[in-house]
C-alpha cells in the first residue's frame, strides 16, 4: 500500500530548516532561519513549544535528552530536552556552524563550519576538543561512523585522509548546489551514502570503493539530503526539486516516491525510530510527514526475468505516475514506441508504454523500472547480481515523450471556516452566526455549537455518534453531514432549533455510493453537494426540493439569504493552477442563475481558501495567497481584489484565517495564526480586524490614496442598489453619507488636478460628479482663472441637467402609464436646459410624490423603499438686478462721454458709478443686486450665486 502524505505545517520563516526525532519518537524537533527550535508532539500540534537559540539556526542534533544546535552566532549550543534550558556552549568558530551530529553513544558531537574546519567535542567536558583541518571549502555535512571509528565530513578523518571530488566547491553554504548531507548505514556501518548530483553513491567501509549507485529517472535536480532508516535497509533522499524517494539498498528498487506539494527544496530528513514515518522540512519553513512507509520486509522484491506484468502493481503505477520534475514537466527522456500510429501505442506523460505485454527492456529503453534495476541511463556497472536480463530482439525506434505542462492535483472540497478534518480538535465551521467545534479523541466524540449572540439560541453540546465531519450554522438551524461507511449510507442531519413544533430534528439518507462533500444553510432552505456531482435542495423543515447536476466536483459552497454560491472544478489545471468555476443562483420566488459557471480568478499557483458572502450579501472569497476578492455587480459581475492579508503578516510563515467580511464598515474579520494556517481551538482565538485596500498604483502619493478611497467606496456601495432591487429596506443615511464622501473625494482630486494643470484630467473627474458638484467645479475653475476648463465644465453641467430632466420625465411617464394606462406625449416646444452661466429658461416644477392621484403603487412582499424625489435644477427666469437696470438707463450717457470704450470698460465705469450711489438710491433700483467681480485680464465677469445655488448672467456678459 502507498504511504500517506500528511498536509504540511508552517513551522518557521522562509529559509533553511532541519528536523529530527527524539530517541523515543514522541517529539518532532525542527529549527529554522528564524532562530527558533520548535518541539512538536505531532504534526497536528497547534501550539508547539519554542526555544530561541539565536538569530538563525542551521542544524540540530538530539540524543539522550541533549539538544545541540548550530547557529549564526558562530557557536554550537546545548540545551536540555524537552525542557529547553540552556546548558552551555560546546564550541565556537570564526564563522557560523553549518552542521552538527552526535555519535552513536551520544558522548561526542561533531560540528562543521564555513571556516573549513571540523571540531569534535566531548559532551561531558567541552574543553576536550579536537580540530580537524584540511578542507578547502566550507563543510556542508558531518556524520559519525556507527562504530565510532570514522568521522565523515568533506573528507574521512582517521589515521590517513581519503577524499573524493564528488561536489563542486562553493565559497558559502548558501551558494552550494546541494547540502550533501551524508548518511552512514546504521548497525552494520557497511555503507556510506553520498548524494552526488542526481544519484546517491554507496561507498564500502574501509576500502572506500564505490560499490553501487541508487538513482531515479524522475529526479531532475540534485539530491540535497539522505537518511537511512533505523533498520539500515531503506535509504530516503530529498532533492532540490522537491522529490522524496525511498530505495531498498539491497535490491536498489525504488519502494516509495513522493513529490513535495509545492515543489520546494527538501533540506531536512529524519526517520521515526519505528521506521514507519519520515519527517521532512523545506526551504520555506514548512514541516511534512510521510506516514505508513513500507518496511524492508514489505518492500517489493526483484522479479524473475520476463515477468514484467508483475512489476507493475498498483503501488508502482501510482509512484511512477506521480513523478514530476521541478519545472512542472516530465523528465525529458526518450521512450520506446511501436512502428504504427495506433492509439494503443501512445506514450503517457510518465513515459511508460501502455501495452505492458510489449515492454522490452533493451539497452535503449529508459523506463522507470529498468532504471531501478540498474539497466538505464543512470545505472552502474555493479549490478551484475540483478536477476532481470535484457531480452534479445530488434530495438524499437525512439520518440520523445510529452514535454508540456503537467496537470495540477485537484483541490479537495472543504467547508468555509473549518480546519482540516484529521485534527482531533477542530473548527467544523466559524461564521457570523457562531462557531461549531468538533472533538474526536479517546475521551469524547462530540460537537459543540456556540452562538455569538446568545439571544439567537443557547449553546448546545451534541453527541457525534454518526461521525459527522461537515457542519454549517445559521440563525434557524444546524446542518451536519457524515460520510458513508461499509454499513451505513452518508447522512444529512438538521437540527431546526427555530421551529415552533416539538420535532426539531430530521435526517436524510443519501443514495448508495453518494457522499456529502459540501453543505450550506440559507434563509429557509438547505443545500448539499454530493460526490455524484449533484446538488440537492431541501427546505429547512426537511422537504426535498430541486435537484440538479454540477459541471464538476464541488469545492465549496456558501449562502446568504436567497443566494447560493457554488465553486466547482471546471476542468484540470496545469502548472500548479486550479481550474475552478463559479455559479451564483437566486433561490427566491423568481429563481434565476446570476453567474453561469464563469472561471473563478485565483492568484498564480494558489487554491481556494475561504468562500462566503459579506454581511451585506456580496459574494467574496480568499485564496491561499491571502488575496480577498469581491463581486463587482456594477462591472458585469467581475471579481475585484479588495485586500491582501499577506501584506499585514509579520512573518512569512504567519497567516490570517478569515471568518467574516463587512462592507459597512469596511472590515475584514480574521484570526491571526502565527506559524500556521489554522488557529487552535482552545483557548478561543481572538479576532482581528483588517482594513480594505484596493491594489491601485502609487498609493503612497496623495493622488493614489484619494483614487483608492474613491473606488473602494464606490465598490462597497454596490450592495445598496442590489438590496434595493431585491425589495429590502436600506439605510438611506448611510448611502447618502457614502455618496457625499465620494463627491468630496472627486472634488479634492479635481482641485489637485487643477493645481497640477491637468485640465483634461479635471474633465474626466467631472464626468463622475453629480450635476450639483459639477456646478461647484465651475466656480472653482473660474476662481482659478482657468476659463477654457470652466467653459467646458459649463457644457458638461448643462448635459447633466438635461439628463436629469429626462430621467424625471421618464419616471413621471411611467407613473402615469401605471395609473391611467395612457402614455403622456412630450410637447415639442418643451424647453431645454441652457448654459449654466447664461440666463436660464424655465422648466416645469416637480410632480407630487404620489402622482396626480396621490396613490402609492403596491409594494413587494419585503419592505420596499419609498421612491425619493430627485433634486431638480431650477431654471426659472429671474428679473434683472438693480445694477442691470441702472446700466441700461445710463449706457448712452456713459458712451457719450467716452465713445471709444469697449463693453468691458463700459461695465467697469458703470460699476464704479453705481457703487458711488447711496444706499437709498440702490434700493430704488432694486434690492436683489448681487456682487459682480471683474476679471480685467480676460475681460469677463464672474457671477456670485444667490441663496439656492442658482447662477445668473449679468449684463448679457457671458460668465465663466
Amino acid at each position: 500500500m502507498p504511504c500517506e502524505r500528511k498536509p504540511m505545517r508552517y513551522g518557521h520563516s522562509e529559509g533553511h530548516t532541519d528536523v529530527t526525532f527524539d530517541d523515543a519518537g514522541k517529539f518532532i524537533v525542527t529549527c529554522g532561519s528564524d532562530g527558533d527550535v520548535r518541539i512538536w508532539e505531532s504534526l497536528d500540534d497547534d501550539d508547539p513549544r519554542s526555544i530561541n537559540v539565536g538569530e538563525k539556526a542551521y542544524s540540530l542534533a538530539l540524543k539522550k535528552r541533549k539538544l545541540v544546535t548550530a547557529g549564526s552566532n558562530n557557536t554550537v549550543q546545548i540545551h536540555t530536552f524537552p525542557e529547553g534550558d540552556p546548558d552551555g556552549i560546546l564550541t565556537r568558530f570564526t564563522t557560523h556552524a553549518t552542521h552538527v551530529a552526535f555519535n552513536h553513544s551520544g558522548s561526542r558531537v561533531a560540528a562543521g563550519s564555513s571556516d573549513f574546519m571540523v571540531k569534535v567535542v566531548e559532551v561531558a567536558d567541552s574543553s576536550q576538543q579536537k580540530t580537524l583541518r584540511g578542507h578547502d571549502a566550507p563543510v556542508l555535512s558531518v556524520t559519525f561512523d556507527p562504530k565510532d571509528e570514522f568521522l565523515v565530513g568533506s573528507r574521512i578523518h582517521y589515521i590517513t585522509f581519503t577524499s573524493w571530488p564528488v561536489l563542486q566547491k562553493s565559497n558559502d553554504v548558501s551558494t552550494a548546489k546541494s547540502l550533501c548531507r551524508l548518511g552512514w548505514q546504521p548497525k552494520t556501518a557497511k555503507l556510506l551514502a553520498v548524494p552526488v548530483g542526481l544519484k546517491v553513491h554507496l561507498y564500502e567501509r574501509d576500502s572506500w570503493e564505490h560499490v553501487s549507485t541508487l538513482s531515479d529517472d524522475m529526479m531532475t535536480q540534485p539530491i540535497n539530503v539522505v537518511a537511512w532508516s533505523p533498520c539500515g535497509q531503506l535509504l530516503a533522499a530529498g532533492s532540490v526539486g522537491g522529490f522524496l524517494t525511498v530505495w531498498n539498498a539491497e535490491s536498489k528498487l525504488c519502494v516509495e516516491r513522493q513529490k513535495h506539494e509545492k515543489g520546494y527544496t527538501v533540506c531536512g530528513l529524519a526517520w521515526h525510530p519505528s521506521g514507519r514515518q519520515l519527517a521532512y522540512t523545506d526551504t520555506q519553513g514548512s514541516l511534512g510527514l510521510l506516514d505508513d512507509l513500507p518496511t524492508a520486509s514489505s518492500a517489493p522484491a526483484v522479479k524473475a526475468a520476463n515477468d514484467y506484468d508483475d512489476l507493475f502493481d498498483e503501488d508502482d503505477d501510482r509512484a511512477m505516475d506521480e513523478g514530476l520534475s521541478d519545472t512542472h514537466s516530465p523528465a525529458k527522456r526518450p521512450v520506446a514506441g511501436g512502428d504504427d500510429d495506433d492509439d494503443d501505442d501512445l506514450m503517457p506523460a510518465t513515459g511508460r508504454v501502455k501495452n505492458r505485454s510489449s515492454f522490452l527492456d533493451d539497452e535503449n529503453s529508459l523506463d522507470t523500472v529498468s532504471l531501478a534495476l540498474g539497466q538505464g541511463k543512470y545505472g552502474d556497472d555493479d549490478d551484475a547480481g540483478s536477476t532481470v536480463a535484457p531480452p534479445t530482439g530488434p530495438s524499437l525506434p525512439l520518440r520523445p515523450a510529452y514535454e508540456g505542462p503537467l496537470p495540477t492535483l485537484p483541490q479537495k472540497p472543504f467547508q468555509p471556516g473549518s480546519t482540516p478534518a484529521h485534527l482531533t480538535h477542530r473548527f467544523m465551521t466559524w461564521n457570523s452566526v457562531g462557531v461549531v467545534r468538533g472533538y474526536n479523541d479517546d475521551q469524547d466524540n462530540a460537537v459543540d455549537v456556540e452562538f455569538h449572540d446568545t439571544a439567537v439560541h443557547h449553546a448546545m453540546h451534541l453527541t457525534n455518534a454518526l461521525g459527522h465531519t461537515l457542519a454549517d450554522l445559521s440563525q434557524e438551524a444546524v446542518l451536519l453531514a457524515c460520510p458513508a461507511t461499509d454499513e451505513l449510507a452518508s447522512k444529512l442531519q438538521c437540527l431546526h432549533f427555530s421551529s415552533w413544533d416539538a420535532n426539531k430534528e430530521w435526517i436524510v439518507d443519501l443514495p448508495a455510493g453518494e457522499d456529502v462533500r459540501a453543505l450550506v444553510l440559507g434563509q429557509g432552505w438547505a443545500a448539499a453537494a454530493t460526490s455524484a456531482r449533484t446538488l440537492r435542495l431541501f427546505t429547512v423543515g426537511g422537504v426535498q426540493k430541486e435537484i440538479f447536476s454540477l459541471p464538476g466536483h464541488v469545492v465549496s459552497m456558501a449562502a446568504h439569504g436567497e443566494q447560493l454560491l457554488v465553486v466547482y472544478h471546471r476542468g484540470t489545471g496545469f502548472d500548479g493552477d486550479q481550474a475552478l468555476g463559479v455559479q451564483l443562483l437566486q433561490l427566491g420566488r423568481r429563481k434565476r442563475q446570476v453567474i453561469h459557471g464563469e472561471p473563478l480568478p485565483l492568484s498564480c499557483k494558489a487554491h481556494l481558501a475561504w468562500l462566503g458572502f459579506t454581511a451585506e450579501g456580496t459574494p467574496c472569497y480568499v485564496d491561499s495567497e491571502g488575496v480577498v476578492r469581491m463581486l463587482n455587480r456594477s462591472l458585469g459581475n467581475t471579481w475585484t481584489p479588495v485586500c491582501n492579508t499577506r501584506e499585514t503578516c509579520k512573518g512569512k510563515s504567519d497567516h490570517f484565517w478569515v471568518v467574516a467580511v463587512h462592507e459597512n464598515p469596511q472590515q475584514l474579520r480574521c484570526i491571526p495564526c502565527k506559524g500556521s494556517r489554522y488557529p487552535p481551538t482552545l483557548p478561543r482565538p481572538a479576532v482581528a480586524i483588517l482594513p480594505f485596500k484596493l491594489p491601485l498604483c502609487q498609493t503612497t502619493t496623495e493622488k493614489g490614496q484619494m483614487e483608492e478611497q474613491y473606488w473602494r467606496s464606490t465598490l462597497l456601495q454596490n450592495h445598496y442598489s442590489f438590496l434595493s432591487s431585491s425589495g429590502y429596506e436600506i439605510d438611506d443615511e448611510g448611502q447618502n453619507q457614502n455618496q457625499k464622501e465620494q463627491q468630496e473625494l472627486l472634488m479634492k482630486m479635481f482641485a489637485l488636478s487643477c493645481k497640477l494643470e491637468r485640465e483634461f484630467r479635471c474633465m474626466e473627474l467631472a464626468e463622475l460628479m453629480t450635476q450639483s458638484v459639477v456646478t461647484l467645479a465651475v466656480r472653482y475653475a473660474s476662481r482659478s482663472r482657468r476659463m477654457n476648463l470652466a467653459q467646458r465644465l459649463n457644457e458638461l453641467a448643462m448635459e447633466k441637467a438635461n439628463q436629469l430632466q429626462e430621467e424625471q420625465e421618464q419616471e413621471e411617464e411611467e407613473v402615469q402609464e401605471e395609473e391611467h394606462h395612457t402614455p403622456r406625449r412630450k410637447s415639442p416646444s418643451q424647453s431645454r436646459v441652457s448654459n449654466v452661466l447664461d440666463s436660464m429658461t424655465s422648466v416645469r416644477r416637480p410632480a407630487p410624490l404620489g402622482g396626480p392621484s396621490g396613490k402609492q403603487s403596491k409594494g413587494p412582499v419585503l419592505k420596499p423603499l419609498a421612491p425619493k424625489p430627485k433634486t431638480k435644477v431650477s431654471l426659472i427666469q429671474r428679473p434683472w438686478t438693480g445694477f442691470q437696470l441702472w446700466l441700461e438707463e445710463n449706457r448712452k450717457s456713459i458712451l457719450a462721454d467716452s465713445p471709444d470704450l469697449q463693453e468691458t470698460d463700459v461695465i467697469k465705469a458703470a460699476m464704479g458709478s453705481f457703487r458711488s450711489l447711496s444706499a437709498e438710491d440702490r434700493l430704488v433700483r432694486g434690492s436683489d443686486w448681487d456682487e459682480i467681480v471683474l476679471n480685467p485680464k480676460i475681460g469677463r465677469l464672474r457671477c456670485v450665486p444667490e441663496v439656492g445655488g442658482e447662477l445668473r448672467g449679468v449684463g448679457g456678459a457671458r460668465g465663466c
